[in-house]
């Protein structure tokens, strides 16, 4: 499809569209007061944004949280609400020689079992594995069931080996273990419920599809477009480009640089870079930074290739005109919904469940995979239309869609209905 076709189609495919979904049928309202549910909560350490979210809105469902993490992911939210426990069993991951990083991986696995003997919940929820995966999927998952947990399961990522290109049968094997010994699992997409079934044979009836929670842990202050551009340097006449995250072969960065130099000799545009490249992952960005150089347009391309931490957000996405997502291979993307929190919208490829998260003409477009001409096209396209050139008049339109699909209230009553449901099959 054209990007032109796409365009004219803006109208009729607007009027498909429901930007608030029908209220939500759950079970009878939590009672206040002493919490009825007891959950040990696992973040393997990780994705603090996803953590704070669920647990603050599991805490508004009157369910008291034994929250398993480390220092990454400790802080306020944890340790001023009666309702949650932080539990730091990771400790921090400084650097440290290879003794130290086994010594300390062990020790967490020690503190996780002696845990797991004495916990209190009868529920443990999965957010993500710890640095052992082949061991978290088999003998941890075991000794859940021995310990007469029930265990719940947010797979982010159904197979994130063949995402990243490192399936093995192994990976297989362990993946389908893991599921198969787990009594639920939450998924984001129906996308991703159907590879449960047909790829790793998981019954429907054992799969919940919930929104990915939009990142309410990211400040968002009174910081204006204008204050956010100056801070990065840009020129009030510069269209600017956001790649916002961590620098991985999957999300497909070299075809937005490569886009970038057929859109760099049309104007006043600038290309930001920002994000960690991640361990692993230095050939790929050595290859993408020598395309970037050898182009005359190296000038226009802002790099900060560093971890971005929560209080510098606000400025990437204040001072973007639209944040680019090249994915190449992808379910869903918390990206996507940082993005439409600041009101920011959204050009993505078609893989995963883009398509279905964005409304072409009103929060974004969507481009073909691996095809960086026609991320150009749609680029370029993009900055010719109303979304552009009102966006400060639409960003609150942006924001109201996101919540009104993605809200964390929406995940916590879900998640709560699935918790009562495996309680009262035990009983």
């Amino acid at each position: 499809m054209q990007v032109e076709q796409k365009i004219r189609g803006v109208d009729a495919v607007a009027l498909r569209v429901q930007l608030v979904p029908e209220p939500l049928r759950t079970q009878d309202p939590p009672p206040k007061g002493t919490p009825q549910l007891e959950v040990g909560l696992l973040t393997g350490g990780q994705d603090r944004h996803y953590a704070v979210g669920l647990v603050t809105a599991l805490m508004e469902e009157n369910i008291a949280l034994d929250v398993i993490g480390g220092d990454e992911i400790d802080g306020p939210e944890f340790q001023e609400n009666p309702r949650a426990r932080f539990c730091n069993l990771h400790g921090g991951h400084h650097s440290a020689n290879l003794t130290r990083r086994i010594s300390r991986i062990l020790g967490f696995y020690a503190r996780l079992f002696r845990y797991i003997v004495t916990a209190k919940p009868q529920i443990l929820h999965i957010l993500w594995n710890n640095k052992l995966e082949v061991l978290d999927r088999t003998l941890l998952m075991l000794f859940y069931k021995l310990a007469r947990k029930r265990v719940v399961l947010t797979a982010h990522n159904v197979n994130a080996g063949r995402r990243d290109k490192k399936d093995s049968r192994l990976n297989r094997i362990t993946l389908k273990l893991q599921y198969r010994l787990t009594d639920h699992i939450f998924v984001h997409t129906n996308k991703m419920k159907e590879e449960l079934v047909a790829k790793f044979d998981v019954g429907a009836e054992k799969v919940t599809v919930i929104p990915y929670g939009i990142n309410n842990a990211a400040p968002s202050t009174c910081l204006t477009a204008q204050d956010a551009r100056r801070k990065l340097g840009l020129h009030s006449n510069e269209k600017a480009i956001l790649y916002f995250g961590a620098i991985k072969p999957y999300k497909g960065l070299e075809y937005l640089v490569t886009a970038f130099h057929n859109i760099a000799a049309r104007g006043e545009y600038r290309l930001i870079i920002a994000g960690e490249r991640k361990k692993g992952c230095e050939e790929y960005w050595r290859a993408i930074e020598q395309a970037i150089e050898r182009d005359p347009s190296r000038n226009k391309v802002l790099q900060k290739i560093e971890f971005i931490p929560d209080a510098e957000i606000e400025t990437y996405f204040k001072a973007a005109d639209v944040a680019v997502l090249p994915y190449t291979d992808i379910f869903q993307s918390g990206i996507l919904f940082l993005a439409y929190t600041f009101g920011l919208p959204v050009i993505a490829a078609d893989v995963g469940s883009f398509s279905e998260d964005i409304i072409e003409g009103r929060t974004g477009f969507v481009c073909r995979p691996r095809d960086a001409d026609d991320l150009a096209s749609v680029v370029l396209q993009y900055f010719d239309t109303d979304l552009y050139r009102e966006l400060e008049n639409r960003r609150q339109g942006i924001r109201d869609y996101i919540l009104s699909k993605h809200s964390w209230d929406l995940v916590a009553s879900r998640t709560r209905n699935v918790y009562l449901a495996l309680l009262e099959e035990e009983a």
